[in-house]
């Protein structure tokens, strides 16, 4: 019998494609001022590459995770979005963040 060491792998794939789209697509021009308030708090690149870094720790591959924006910049599931020149700034923006090379961080203890 296999050990499952990542029993919510797929949720968090999910999460990871769920997160990208909510960040390319943008708030609606007419999203409420709660909507503007929490895309303007949550919804930044470096927001959503830390949650892209939570999905990464609980099992989902960096290979799976430029899968889904390979997915998004071409499926013809997010035509919509391919279409529209500001959702694929924003997508080229999140890539870059996800595939800069992370800092160590040194400890004192």
């Amino acid at each position: 019998m296999k050990a499952n060491n990542y029993a919510m792998k797929d949720w968090h794939l999910e999460h990871v494609e769920k997160v990208i789209v909510r960040f390319v697509k943008g708030v609606s021009p007419d999203a409420s001022s709660f909507e503007k308030r929490n895309y303007k708090k949550y919804s930044t690149v470096s927001s959503c590459a830390k949650q892209i870094e939570y999905d990464i720790k609980h099992g989902v591959t960096h290979e799976e995770v430029m899968a889904v924006v390979k997915k998004v910049r071409h499926d013809k599931a997010f035509k919509d979005l391919q279409k529209n020149p500001e959702a694929l700034q924003r997508l080229d923006e999140l890539e870059r963040q996800i595939c800069a090379p992370r800092k160590a961080v040194a400890s004192f203890f």
